[in-house]
C-alpha cells in the first residue's frame, strides 16, 4: 500500500505541495484530500473548520486574500476541474522568505493540493473556464478580519494585463504600504 500523500517542501517554511494517492478503476477515481493523523505524520498541523469552493471563468483573478489575527487561518487549496495559477505571498516578518512569492499550477488532472500556513496572502488566476477551486481553512471566515493585498503590488508577473476581478479585490492596499501583523 502506498502512502496516502506525498509531501513536497518549498523554500518557504511550512508551505508545501501535497500529491494524494489516486485510486482508479473501471468506475472512475477516488481521492482522499485530508486526514488529520496522516497530515500530522507529514509534519503538518491542520484541523479544518470550514470548507468552501469557487468556480471561475478564464482570466478571473481572486486575491490576494487572508485574515488578520486573531482570526488568521491556514488553508488547504486544490483545483477539482480546470486549471489555475495559484500564488501566495509570505507576510511573516520572521520568515527568511518575507515579501517573496511562490506560485504553482493546480489542476483537476494532477490533483495536487497546496497547504498554506497562516501569514500568507493567497490568490489565483483561472487559466481555463469553469476552474473549480476548493478551500479548507482551520478558522471560520471572519468578515471583520478579512483583508488583502493588491494583486499587482509585490512584483509577481501574472502574465495577464487586465484580469477579471471583484471591486473589493481592486481596492486592496499595495504590499509596500501594508504593515504586516504576522
Amino acid at each position: 500500500m502506498s502512502l496516502p500523500f506525498e509531501r513536497f517542501a518549498t523554500e518557504f517554511s511550512e508551505l508545501c505541495i501535497l500529491r494524494p494517492t489516486v485510486f482508479q478503476d473501471r468506475r472512475g477515481i477516488f481521492v482522499k484530500t485530508f486526514r488529520s493523523d496522516e497530515f500530522r505524520d507529514l509534519g503538518i498541523s491542520f484541523e479544518p473548520r470550514e470548507e468552501f469552493y469557487s468556480v471561475s471563468a478564464k482570466n478571473v483573478l481572486r486575491g490576494m486574500h487572508f485574515q488578520l489575527p486573531p482570526a488568521a487561518h491556514a488553508k488547504l487549496v486544490y483545483c477539482l476541474s480546470g486549471r489555475v495559477l495559484d500564488v501566495v505571498l509570505d507576510m511573516r516578518r520572521g520568515s527568511s522568505c518575507y515579501g517573496k512569492s511562490f506560485s504553482c499550477q493546480l489542476d483537476g488532472q494532477r490533483r495536487e493540493l497546496l497547504f498554506i500556513p497562516a501569514g500568507f496572502a493567497h490568490g489565483f488566476l483561472a487559466l481555463e473556464d469553469q476552474s473549480l477551486m476548493v478551500y479548507k481553512t482551520d478558522a471560520p471566515h471572519a468578515p471583520e478580519h478579512d483583508a488583502g493585498i493588491a494583486w499587482n503590488s509585490f512584483g509577481f508577473d501574472w502574465k495577464v494585463a487586465s484580469p477579471v476581478m471583484s471591486d473589493r479585490d481592486c481596492k486592496f492596499p499595495a504590499w509596500p504600504e501594508f504593515q504586516s501583523p504576522f
